[in-house]
């Protein structure tokens, strides 16, 4: 029988690679990485805001992970160079929020566990929460759908068929607060990108519909999660890293694969 501990770890990780698969296709289709890793990074100053204010964890992460999101998106629609902007933004507030955890915290708070996330200490209730938003993503996802993807593929063809790309922008930036908020204590901060980007990209090249990437990401981070768990139990190695090994050794089988088929 498998521990407590490994179910809720497992449970947490699908959870979490349920959200990530078709955000993180998005993700990859608009070359999105860096906004990724400018708002999951933003997310440690989130903790010490809550730490701060006595607040939830994931709240705080939510609130500063949607407002880094929203301003960057935003100088983006202004047509504003944003890569200079985006690393600024990405290692500016890793580093402000490691510093403001620790004043926040007094020197007690764990930087590696928000760094690389804490998933063999996840409990009950963090599962309500992770489940909670990967629901409430996945919903948001399939409701706008349709708008995202043309958005995504062509904004002028969006905009003559009657939809504001501005606003599929700020939906895929909520979106990606809320995974952010709630993988944090899965994966941590420095990693939240890796499992947006490298499930996506492995399926990419396998799938040949939008639909099909998005469904065969959600596998693939599901096979990195249980995988690098497995990993993680039985060669006393971390399990943050562990997944996103796995999810980079999937990434090079697809390759393969991909290689293979279309010899």
């Amino acid at each position: 029988m498998l521990d407590d501990f490994l179910v809720r770890a497992g449970l947490a990780g699908v959870g979490v690679a349920l959200a990530a698969g078709p955000l993180g296709s998005f993700v990859v289709w608009r070359r999105m990485a860096y906004f990724g890793d400018a708002t999951a990074h933003a997310a440690i100053l989130g903790v010490a805001l809550a730490l701060a204010l006595e607040l939830p964890v994931v709240l705080g992460t939510l609130i500063l992970a949607a407002f880094v999101g929203w301003a960057v998106a935003a100088l983006a629609a202004r047509g504003r160079a944003v890569d200079m902007s985006l690393i600024v933004v990405a290692y500016g507030a890793l580093a402000a929020g490691l510093v403001a955890v620790s004043l926040a915290g007094g020197g007690r708070v764990n930087l590696e566990a928000y760094l690389f996330g804490d998933i063999l200490t996840v409990t009950t209730g963090d599962l309500k929460v992770v489940w909670g938003g990967a629901i409430l993503v996945v919903a948001l996802l399939l409701w706008r759908w349709s708008a995202l993807l043309t958005s995504t593929l062509n904004e002028d063809l969006a905009s003559a068929a009657g939809l504001d790309p501005a606003r599929e922008r700020l939906v895929l930036t909520l979106a990606l607060a809320v995974v952010v908020a709630v993988a944090l204590k899965v994966v941590g901060a420095l990693l939240i990108g890796a499992m947006l980007v490298i499930p996506a990209a492995a399926a990419q090249s396998l799938a040949r519909s939008p639909e099909a990437m998005a469904v065969m990401a959600v596998v693939a981070g599901v096979l990195s999660v249980l995988g690098g768990l497995a990993a993680s139990y039985r060669l006393d190695t971390p399990a943050g890293p562990s997944i996103v090994v796995a999810a980079a050794v999937l990434f090079v089988a697809s390759l393969a694969v991909r290689r293979r088929t279309s010899a």
